[in-house]
């Protein structure tokens, strides 16, 4: 961890009350939560875009034919890997309890 961090963790710490650790964690905490926000709002855009909840059902639109593959074929892949994102940060958010 860069020295100015650590610094300014410690500071914090003193003048909260607080262990540097807790500090650090609540940051990291903030920092994932407005990630998932963030990664959560484009995934609504796209799937309000498409009428669909999901790339799976993107998909299966595809394969029924009832949405145009040329035109959207970019999103599909971006909602895909947004979905890939919020998963693994979910997963990261539960694993701090």
């Amino acid at each position: 961890m860069p020295a100015k961090v650590e610094e300014l963790a410690e500071k914090l710490a003193r003048e909260l009350g607080a262990s540097k650790e807790s500090i650090l964690e609540q940051g990291l905490r903030t920092f994932l939560e407005k990630k998932l926000r963030e990664i959560k709002v484009e995934i609504f855009q796209i799937a309000t875009r498409y009428h669909v909840a999901s790339a799976v059902e993107m998909e299966r639109q595809y394969r029924n034919g009832t949405l145009e593959e040329a035109e959207s074929w970019r999103d599909l892949q971006r909602l895909d890997h947004l979905e890939y994102k919020r998963d693994q940060l979910s997963h990261l958010l539960e694993g701090m309890g």
